[in-house]
């Protein structure tokens, strides 16, 4: 997790939870005065070692943190990708940082996420909005109209929707400008809410279909990725364009011109052989 994504998520628990834990009482199965915390795609891997349970270190919480793979930081695998072990009303906050680009049907996760927050429950999800392909497989970017599209979807109340984007230069983002240190990945952040009204029986029968089809598919992996037509990495771009990927071809020095070869004075011209008077016939006498 980069420190970027870190952060927003730091200042979503600044913002949401207070420090002094659920102030409407406990929530079935949890401790009371505690959040009971799942986060969504907690693995830590390779040399990372941000965490959110650290980020909850000042709060009272239950934490239980979900992966799809096993390692650190996963206290469940989940044995279905859409299909969270967690019970329905049972979290009061529910994070996902970084894993929702990587989920190819999120719309499935997020009506997961929406059954098992209690009412008034907040979920916490960041993403990023740019940025190169990178991990197994890396499906999809968000923007704040993404993270509306999503809460329309869960009948969930969208409480922010934010997108790091680049600086402006007049009416367009100036790409150029873009802090490729601290900026480099251009986070979305959505803050979501169960309301106290949610539509459970519809969503039911909304959720169930959902998750049981993506759940079936499981992923991209069944769709082998075809080779694109010849030219389209081309389109747009002025002919004298170098290719994206590809190494310019060096420039080509010109070969010297050679001095023309000088031109050979023309041959004198002969002067004709004088004629010769034809010989007179001598007559017979």
């Amino acid at each position: 997790m980069h420190r970027s994504a870190y952060e927003q998520m730091e200042l979503c628990i600044q913002e949401y939870l207070p420090v002094e834990g659920p102030v409407e009482g406990p929530v079935e199965g949890s401790a009371s005065g505690v959040y009971r915390v799942v986060d969504l795609g907690s693995r830590v891997s390779g040399k990372q070692t941000r965490t959110h349970r650290a980020l909850l270190a000042g709060h009272p919480i239950d934490y239980f943190g979900v992966d799809v793979q096993d390692g650190p930081n996963v206290d469940a695998v989940m044995t279905k990708p859409y299909r969270i072990p967690a019970r329905s009303n049972s979290a009061d906050v529910v994070l996902s940082g970084q894993a929702f680009e990587h989920i190819p049907f999120f719309w499935a996760s997020m009506l997961e996420i929406a059954r098992i927050l209690k009412p008034g429950g907040h979920a916490f999800i960041t993403a990023p909005s740019r940025g190169h392909v990178h991990d197994a497989q890396d499906c999809w970017r968000y923007y704040p109209d993404g993270f509306r599209a999503l809460a329309a979807h869960s009948r969930l109340e969208l409480r922010e929707a934010y997108t790091d984007f680049p600086p402006r230069k007049g009416i367009w983002h100036d790409y150029r400008a873009i802090d490729g240190k601290a900026a480099y990945w251009g986070d979305s952040v959505g803050v979501f809410r169960k309301p106290r009204n949610y539509p459970r029986l519809t969503m039911f029968a909304v959720r169930e279909l959902a998750v049981w089809w993506a759940n079936r598919v499981g992923g991209v992996d069944g769709v082998p990725l075809p080779r694109p037509v010849d030219g389209r990495e081309r389109c747009g771009r002025p002919e004298s364009a170098p290719v994206p990927g590809q190494t310019p071809a060096p420039e080509r020095t010109p070969a010297p011109e050679t001095a023309p070869a000088p031109e050979t004075a023309p041959a004198p011209e002969t002067a004709p052989a004088p004629e010769t008077a034809p010989a007179r016939a001598e007559s017979a006498g």
